[in-house]
């Protein structure tokens, strides 16, 4: 009901006719001061719906695909925000959202064994031979940590893309993409650790982050 809501709100939105709620008024208000393409709220809208059976990714490519459609959807809309449409700014936008929605499955997956849930990407446990009873019983051998490495390498990978279109994306565009400041931050403090992913150094907040955010936005990098 409440996805369909917001279907519904989407649409009363771009007839200039928002539901009297807050975050849809707001909404509203960009649609109009920015010119929002209509198609990237729906692509969030609808993925999310597809992800409410709440199961574990079948791939990589399918953890992929859900970050695509949501954290890069969301990234191409704070491109237009910024007055930005440029198709190297998006092609940048596309690897670090696909980096977000990676680094947040790992980040998240404590709290989610917690409800005895894992939506780890299946083939990649496979690959190791680990199950997810290993994860919710907190395993940290050898095989349960290569599964972390392998899908925080996919993450390190889009970055990696992302920063080397650097040269061509508009330097306007750079705001959007300080997010990657928090995502190396998370790469490099698991890599410190082993890939444990249940190392408690891992759910702490970084003190150094607004410092790290603080260069890059003077540096003029991402």
């Amino acid at each position: 009901m409440r996805v369909q809501f917001w279907r519904n709100a989407v649409e009363d939105i771009y007839c200039d006719k928002p539901p009297h709620q807050p975050v849809a008024i707001e909404l509203w208000k960009a649609v109009k001061r920015h010119n929002l393409t209509k198609m990237w709220i729906m692509k969030i809208i609808d993925e999310r719906e597809k992800n409410l059976d709440d199961r574990a990714y079948s791939n990589i490519q399918e953890l992929e695909t859900y970050a695509e459609n949501t954290q890069s959807a969301l990234l191409y809309l704070t491109l237009e925000m910024l007055g930005v449409r440029d198709i190297h700014a998006d092609h940048a936008a596309s690897h670090i959202g696909k980096a977000q929605g990676i680094v947040t499955c790992l980040r998240a997956t404590p709290y989610h064994i917690t409800r005895r849930k894992v939506f780890l990407p299946m083939d990649i446990c496979m690959l190791h031979g680990v199950s997810q009873e290993d994860f919710i019983r907190c395993k940290q051998e050898k095989n349960v940590r290569d599964v972390i490495y392998d899908i925080a390498s996919q993450a390190h990978i889009h970055l990696e893309h992302a920063r080397s279109l650097s040269k061509k994306v508009p330097v306007k565009a750079y705001p959007a993409f300080f997010c990657t400041v928090a995502l190396e931050d998370y790469l490099c403090n698991i890599r410190k650790v082993d890939f444990n992913i249940f190392h408690p150094s891992l759910q702490k907040k970084s003190t150094l982050l607004p410092l790290y955010l603080y260069i890059r936005s003077w540096k003029k990098t991402y």
